[in-house]
């Protein structure tokens, strides 16, 4: 729901999110759906992600994740165009051992789901125009931002402005939001560059996810709807530019080297996309009446297509403590809230970011001591039942301690 106001209004709010993507635009389902007044500012208008052409882009939805968007009222328009993820297949190119995990073996639902972003920004749309407790302020662009004792007044670029007890900064990695409350930034480069695209091709995949460790990085095949499968394909990131520059059937040839033909011949369709790769986390998630989400609060390394998944988990642990404050009658900007919102999230956020670090350096290289462990390692877990089941369980986004929306109850 786009609202166009007088540029002198000033809105009022229980809570303010800057930006209106992905994170942000969940956590506003899931404050709206449960009453809370909510105003988003994002960049771009919703209107256009009715009508998005596709872009070749999709995310992983693990199985906890999902739940949070039946909870939130977004699955219904999901799930006639989600491919479910049954099986994972993890190989070291450089080993004929490999390790499977199997869906069937911890029960009958997908480890998850792959859809397409175009068609998570549409059910967003949708819902956010249902909602009637959600404004949705765009396109437009925060201007300032005043953080005080009593509450939080934002000034949009157009003379609007919008008063609230907290603002929620899910606008992405370069997060303005951020900066403005000079919240530190970690951050650190990998050398690497994420090429992204999506590929037709003549047998089916079977619901089978693949990550294959070559030297330069990681190279996913990801099931999509049909015979169709995304892509995100690691490179070194000096030689990244050259390959994005091929014509069409150089590109191919250079894709079907590291994807194989056990799917048949390959067309890509829709666009590619490159961009460097890096990881970052702030050095504190909250500060005065205010809240990171998503890749403004963090951002990992795609090795184990863990991204949104981690951002829906800061959604859903945030919308918990806040609604749950104002049920109790307290200042849901109040710093006490905030710190709930922070202990529960840095654990977690920081295991991910180690694990997915320490994946990428350990199997994006061609070092033969570590080639020999990595085929172990990887045989070993095979083996091992009850630590798969751990892994996968983990896969699936179901161990720790899940807000409400991640186990399939009600905020």
């Amino acid at each position: 729901m786009t609202v166009r106001t007088r540029p002198a209004e000033t809105l009022d709010a229980d809570v303010l999110i800057v930006g209106g993507g992905l994170v942000g635009g969940t956590l506003a389902c899931a404050l709206g759906a449960a009453g809370m007044d909510v105003a988003v500012v994002d960049r771009e208008d919703p209107a256009t992600a009715l009508d998005a052409a596709f872009d070749g882009r999709a995310s992983a939805i693990a199985l906890a994740s999902q739940r949070l968007l039946g909870g939130v009222g977004l699955w219904e328009e999901l799930k006639v165009r989600a491919a479910p993820i049954l099986d994972i297949r993890v190989a070291d190119a450089s080993s004929p051992l490999a390790l499977h995990y199997d869906h069937g073996a911890v029960g009958d639902r997908p480890f998850g789901y792959m859809i397409e972003n175009r068609d998570i920004r549409r059910a967003l749309a949708l819902r956010l125009a249902e909602l009637k407790s959600v404004r949705t302020l765009a396109p437009a662009a925060v201007a300032g931002l005043r953080r005080s004792p009593g509450g939080v007044e934002a000034a949009l670029a157009d003379g609007r402005r919008v008063r609230a007890a907290l603002v929620v900064g899910a606008d992405g990695r370069g997060s303005q939001t951020r900066s403005a409350a000079q919240i530190r930034l970690t951050r650190w480069s990998y050398g690497q560059t994420a090429i992204v695209c999506t590929v037709a091709h003549e047998r089916p995949h079977g619901n089978i996810a693949i990550e294959r460790f070559l030297p330069a990085g990681p190279f996913a095949i990801l099931p999509l709807t049909g015979n169709r499968s995304s892509l995100v394909w690691t490179e070194r990131a000096d030689l990244a530019p050259a390959i994005m520059a091929l014509d069409e059937a150089d590109f191919g040839a250079e894709l079907g080297r590291r994807f194989g033909d056990f799917l048949g011949p390959l067309k890509v369709v829709g666009g590619r996309w490159s961009y460097p790769l890096s990881a970052q986390f702030a050095v504190s998630a909250t500060a005065r009446r205010l809240a990171l989400a998503g890749d403004a609060a963090q951002a990992i390394h795609p090795i184990a297509g863990q991204g949104l998944n981690l951002g829906i988990r800061d959604v859903a642990a945030l919308a918990e403590v806040v609604v749950d404050a104002r049920r109790l009658g307290l200042d849901i900007g109040a710093a006490m809230v905030l710190e709930d919102y922070r202990r529960w999230r840095r654990f977690d956020a920081t295991v991910m970011i180690a694990v997915t670090d320490g994946l990428n350096r350990l199997f994006s290289n061609n070092i033969p001591v570590l080639r020999l462990a990595r085929g172990l390692g990887l045989a070993a877990v095979d083996k091992a039942p009850p630590l798969k089941k751990v892994l996968m369980r983990h896969a699936m986004g179901v161990l720790g301690e899940l807000p409400r929306l991640m186990r399939g109850e009600a905020l």
